[in-house]
């Protein structure tokens, strides 16, 4: 716990440099694959700190978290033996990776959908996704999305309630993110049925 407190703190500082989009783009790739901290700790001080770039630092986010999709997705599909399981066993994340293969199988791009804004790891969604061997243009899509839906829900809360919002999206995320997933489990329906 005292190795991931350091990196906590070693990523919120970065807000504090003129280095925060590079370390943002950084952290939401690599989060997508290997990193233990999510983006969310280094977005929110960022646009609570210029708001006017809250929507720009979503932006960077959700296309560095789907990048990273990618590769965590390539990680399973082909790595799985020499890098996925690895990684997976040293955040020992082993039985969710259990789960969400299930999960995967059960119910595809949903699954992925829901994925992208779960406190759950993501790197735990896209390596499963890549072992699973999800279709990839939807599993891209899902991750996009959801990532997009993740990040631009915080920098719009955060640009309309600044600093009040902050400490509501800390001590209800949990709650928050089923919300966000039923509403999105719900437009995966509707989509379904329509088309």
């Amino acid at each position: 716990m005292r190795l991931i407190r350091k990196l906590y703190d070693w990523v919120l500082h970065w807000a504090d440099t003129p280095y925060g989009s590079p370390a943002l783009l950084l952290l939401a790739f690599s989060e997508a694959i290997f990193f233990p901290i999510p983006p969310d700790v280094l977005l929110i001080p960022l646009a609570l700190d210029r708001p006017r770039k809250a929507f720009y630092y979503a932006a960077l986010a959700t296309f560095a978290s789907a990048s990273g999709a990618i590769t965590g997705y390539l990680i399973g599909a082909e790595l799985m033996q020499p890098v996925g399981y690895p990684i997976l066993r040293f955040y020992g994340l082993m039985d969710k990776f259990e789960y969400v293969a299930t999960q995967y199988r059960a119910y595809d791009a949903i699954a992925v959908g829901i994925a992208g804004l779960t406190p759950i790891p993501f790197k735990v969604f896209t390596i499963a996704a890549g072992a699973c061997k999800l279709n990839i243009p939807r599993f891209l899509i899902a991750a996009f999305v959801s990532r997009g839906l993740r990040f631009f829900t915080i920098s719009t809360l955060l640009f309309l309630f600044g600093e009040r919002i902050k400490n509501f999206i800390d001590r209800y995320f949990n709650l928050l993110t089923i919300i966000f997933a039923a509403l999105l489990v719900g437009g995966f329906i509707i989509l379904k049925r329509l088309l």
